[in-house]
Formats: C-alpha cells, structure tokens, sequence
C-alpha cells in the first residue's frame, strides 16, 4: 500500500471483515505484539548483499506530529547508493544526539556483528563530539565526519589554535588535499582532510573531514554518507509514508519502524533480483529511471494487490527471489 496509515491498510485486507475490524486487529498488533529490535537487526544484516568492511553512517530523521517530538537516530550499512536500515534509537527530544547515545548505538552493533566487520564510520557536521570521539580513536574505528569551517582545532607542532578552514583557504576550489601533520579535535589526536566548495552564496562553504587515520580515502567514504539520506526518502515520501502515522506512543512507532525495516530489505532484495533480469533503464543524465528499492516495491504491491497475479503465483518460489 506505500504508506502506514492504519485505516488505508486496513481497507487492502484479504478478509471477509469489514475494514474497522482489520483496522482494530491492526491497532491490538501495534499496541501489544512484542518485537524484538535484536533480532530484527540480526534478521536484516543476513540478508544485505555484503557482510564484510562495511561502511557505517548514522544520521537522524525527525517531525511532529501533535506534541510529539518523533527523532530517529539511524546507524545504516551503505551499499550502492542507499543505507540498509540496521539499529536505531527513539530520542525523546528535538535535537541531535549526544556522545553517550552514538556510543551506546555503535556498542550495540558491535556486540550484535563483531568490529571487525567495519570499514569505517561516516557522519555529517551535528555528528563530532569529545567523548564519541575519543570512544572511535580509543577503539580504533575508522571515521570521515565532517566538521564546521569555523570548528576550532590545536595545531601540536605549532602550539597554537586556528580555524580549520585556514588550513586549507590557499588550495583552488575543489581541489581535496590533507593535512599531513596530526592535529587535535576537541582534544582528540586526528588528521584533517578536505577543499573549498564552489560557494552558492557570498559565505566561503568548506568540506572538512576529520578521521582517525591519514585520510587519503576520506572524500571516497564520506560522499557515501548521503546514502543513508537515500534510506530515510524510501521510509518517507518516496515508499512507506512513515511520517503519515498518527502513532504518539514512542515504544509503538518503533515497533512500526521495525516493520518498514523488514518491508524496505525486502523490497531492494526483490530489485536486485528484477534488475538481474530486466536492468533498469539508464536515463540520458546518467542515472537510473528508478531506483532499484522503487523497482521491488512497484513490483512486490502488484504481486501482493492485483487479484490477477495471485492464481498463479508460487507463492514458495516467489519468497524464495529473497
């Protein structure tokens, strides 16, 4: 159906009931069937398409509804041009995550797979933070996060402190080079990489990325950041409509967010399969007609909703494309 309100799902039962019985048999689900976020996890990370020196990115998706402050903190596994929703956690406030919530975040992970599955760990600006990164260097997880042109940084061989975008104010636009002497981040020995943007308005913009080691992949993990934002349009406007429910309860739309977790894997893995088979045509800028995540779930909604497809549809071997 492409969205979570309840009373549009309610109306595509296959059920000689009315719709106001599927809509409270949806309601009771929501309201007391326990799922365990652990397992849903563990479930999601057998089916990604690779295991192994995986990019991780986290970053937050957040609105209203009423007086309900809904912020989602996402820990992604990058792959081709989306994020496979993996761990989250429900933030009881407005605003950005602290250092002890992406700690505790990135600890799950590594208690459920093990830290020898990671590549690195990418984040934007609202990401950097004296605790989280002292836990990444003390733990000796790569990460490219970006920081502020204005962030203050302690130059050790120097002894003094400056502004990071001095460090690279003298380089051409878009020309990415890194710092080779090491640096202090809120007290943190790291390196510093990064170029002058082409500026959109009259304010000089600066990319500046701060990692753990010499840098020279940093503006090759970093870019791939966005892809998480890739998996946050599937969840919202462009597959599920998460931000149409009118749940409240934080414990229930998290059931709910568990649940287009399992949908959107289950649709790119679907895509994977279709574009195998039948490549999705490459449009004259370039890119793809449509996403391959749009191309499983297209697919699945007419296998799952048009009457005709489902005489004849095995229904084993169709799970098993999977």
């Amino acid at each position: 159906m492409q969205t979570v309100t309840f009373e549009k799902l309610a109306n595509a039962f296959n059920s000689q009931s009315d719709s106001g019985s599927s809509l409270r048999r949806i309601q009771r689900f929501i309201a007391s069937y326990s799922l365990d976020s652990d397992l849903i996890a563990l479930l999601v990370f057998n089916l990604l398409p690779s295991r192994d020196k995986l990019i991780l990115s986290i970053d937050r998706t957040n609105w209203k509804f009423g007086q309900t402050n809904i912020n989602i903190f996402m820990l992604g596994v990058v792959y081709k041009g989306v994020a496979f929703p993996l761990l989250f956690t429900m933030l009881d406030k407005r605003g950005n995550s602290n250092s002890q919530e992406r700690i505790d975040l990135l600890n799950r992970f590594i208690r459920l797979f093990g830290k020898h599955v990671i590549e690195s760990v990418v984040a934007d600006r609202e990401f950097v933070g004296k605790d989280w990164l002292a836990f990444l260097n003390r733990n000796e997880i790569r990460y490219y996060i970006r920081i502020r042109n204005n962030f203050k940084v302690f130059l050790p061989h120097k002894n003094k402190e400056i502004k990071a975008s001095h460090l690279f104010n003298r380089f051409k636009t878009n020309e990415f080079v890194y710092y080779h002497k090491i640096v202090r981040v809120n007290g943190e020995l790291c390196y510093l990489s990064g170029c002058k943007l082409n500026p959109k308005t009259l304010k000089q913009e600066f990319l500046i990325i701060v990692s753990f080691n010499k840098p020279k992949n940093a503006q090759q993990d970093y870019q791939k950041r966005w892809q998480i934002e890739m998996c946050f349009k599937a969840m919202k406007s462009s597959g599920f409509d998460i931000e149409k429910t009118h749940l409240q309860d934080i414990q229930r739309i998290e059931k709910l967010i568990l649940l287009v977790m399992i949908a959107f894997v289950w649709c790119y893995k679907i895509g994977i399969y279709l574009h195998q088979i039948n490549p999705i045509k490459i449009k004259k800028h370039g890119r793809r007609a449509k996403s391959i995540f749009k191309y499983g779930l297209t697919f699945l909604a007419n296998v799952l909703l048009n009457s005709e497809n489902q005489d004849d549809t095995d229904i084993f071997r169709f799970l098993s494309c999977t």
